[in-house]
């Protein structure tokens, strides 16, 4: 495993950095897709298409950017999903129970901004080719 001062030095290929950027595209296209549509927004991000195709392209092109700067973008971007669906999955779970509403619904709307903060972090540091973990 490198170490963090060789991952910073280690360039990745041009297209992990693109896939990368399409990524960040599809989470933030899911995003606005809910909030101007039908569906939540967190709705949207973990059931969308957009969402399921990029982190599908995350596992299946994660591969190139090991040991590079931009592995932890992968890694971000992979965990962001898995851990909305994770607290998606609870939030409505206690809605449906009624009495755990009160808490559901918070979780909610704390995960909407939740995933709005990762989304615009990640491609912000992306566009200026800064991994993650700093």
């Amino acid at each position: 495993m490198a170490t963090l001062d060789q991952q910073a030095d280690a360039q990745p290929v041009a297209s992990a950095v693109t896939i990368a950027h399409v990524v960040y595209a599809l989470h933030a296209f899911a995003i606005i897709a809910g909030v101007v549509g039908a569906a939540s927004v967190v709705g949207s991000f973990v059931g969308s298409l957009p969402s399921i195709v990029a982190v599908i392209l995350n596992y299946a092109k994660r591969s190139d950017a090991r040991g590079t700067w931009l592995d932890s973008h992968y890694r971000w971007q992979i965990r962001t999903f898995w851990f909305a669906l994770a607290w998606f999955i609870l939030g409505w779970a206690l809605i449906l129970t009624v009495v755990g509403a009160i808490a559901g619904v918070p979780i909610l709307i704390a995960l909407t901004v939740w995933l709005i903060y990762r989304i615009a972090r990640g491609w912000l540091r992306l566009v200026d080719r800064k991994p993650m973990y700093v």
